[in-house]
């Protein structure tokens, strides 16, 4: 025997009921088996969807780019009357058209002219969906060589983008910044409303966002709650706008910013709850963990700490967190997608108790741990 040889494993249960659903013979009785025709044929298109995911993408990001879905916004329109618009020949509108409509972005009407559907409407009216679509095109470069990138030998552009993760210097460019904050401040409404929707604020009479940005989040608190005082914390260069969104929110009254850097400073006294809106899962577990006993030492006995942000599925894998977001944070090389429990796990570490945890309807936009610190609360 070689020292290559390595000696016949019998397959498990499971192992030969992997290679009997991989036989074709078995597949095409399935296919030919009255009652079980529609498991197949529903694998099937499962199996094609995954395989042409990608040009999905590039469908939707086209459509984006040639602003298709406004261009129909009022009126239906054919082909040949969005082509010149669009700088496309006839033919090659009405290919996209055709996509736009197979991904339920656009309905094909009898006349042959094209709509605007349901869905297609409503991506219009998400905030900062069509950023993100164009913002996709880094994470694109990314993943051209998938393999080479999970093996580290790739330089992804997403680490470039996101310097402030790493405290670099192009954190202070007031254009990174500029970009930065504006594509996170246009994510925050949702984040914000189902946050707000699932969590449970009573009680609380003073919230810091800590890594908060501009403030979008914390004007959203500001409005559904107008008892409770808000406290923002993050870089000097990215808070700098939040003076003016506070104020068109008629919050400048309740709305204290400190600026600063979880990194490396402690964070300010006073508040008796502080929020954590995906702001760990754009950074390491030594910094989390860091970040997390500051958070521990500013709030006061019984004080809560609330984490927002989009959470793996753990040992139930979710399409929505544990494909999209773990490979964007790891293109990010800093971050990465916890699950609930990963998170209750590092918050115990730091101190706190009656650790919750409460899975999102909207896993995608966000799921939702809270915990306090021992002790009780002073009266406020």
């Amino acid at each position: 025997m070689t020292d290559s040889a390595a000696p016949a494993v019998a397959p498990t249960l499971r192992g030969r009921l992997n290679r009997l659903i991989g036989s074709p013979r078995f597949q095409a009785l399935i296919a030919r088996t009255p009652g079980l025709r529609r498991i197949s044929r529903s694998e099937g298109v499962a199996m094609f969807d995954l395989i042409s995911g990608f040009v999905q993408s590039q469908s939707l990001l086209a459509l984006v780019e040639l602003r298709v879905l406004h261009r129909l916004v009022d009126t239906p329109a054919a082909p040949a009357a969005l082509a010149a618009d669009c700088g496309l020949t006839e033919r090659r509108m009405a290919i996209l058209l055709q996509a736009g409509a197979a991904l339920g972005l656009l309905k094909r009407q009898r006349d042959g002219r094209f709509a605007l559907a349901q869905r297609g409407a409503a991506f219009l009216g998400v905030p900062g969906l069509e950023a993100m679509v164009r913002h996709h095109a880094v994470l694109y470069k990314d993943l051209a060589d998938p393999v080479a990138f999970l093996k580290g030998e790739t330089d992804p552009g997403l680490a470039q983008f996101w310097p402030y993760v790493f405290g670099a210097a192009g954190a202070a460019d007031p254009e990174v910044v500029a970009t930065y904050s504006n594509l996170m401040a246009d994510s925050q409404a949702l984040v914000a409303a189902d946050t707000l929707a699932q969590v449970d604020f009573r009680g609380i009479t003073h919230l810091m966002d800590v890594g908060g940005g501009t403030g979008a989040f914390l004007a959203a608190v500001g409005q559904a709650h107008p008892a409770i005082r808000l406290s923002l914390f993050d870089l000097p260069v990215v808070v700098e706008g939040a003076t003016a969104r506070f104020a068109a929110a008629g919050l400048s009254d309740r709305a204290t910013i400190h600026p600063g850097s979880f990194r490396d400073d402690d964070l300010p006294r006073g508040a008796d709850a502080i929020s954590l809106v995906r702001v760990l899962f754009d950074h390491s577990d030594e910094t989390v963990a860091a970040l997390l006993k500051r958070v521990f030492a500013a709030l006061p006995p019984g004080g809560r700490v609330i984490v927002s942000e989009t959470m793996s599925g753990g040992a139930h894998p979710d399409r929505t967190t544990d494909v999209y977001f773990a490979f964007y944070t790891a293109a990010m090389r800093t971050g990465r997608v916890r699950s609930a429990d990963e998170i209750a796990a590092l918050l115990a570490a730091a101190g706190f108790e009656n650790v919750r945890a409460r899975w999102g309807y909207r896993p995608f936009i966000a799921s939702f741990v809270t915990a306090r610190k021992p002790g009780m609360q002073a009266a406020a």
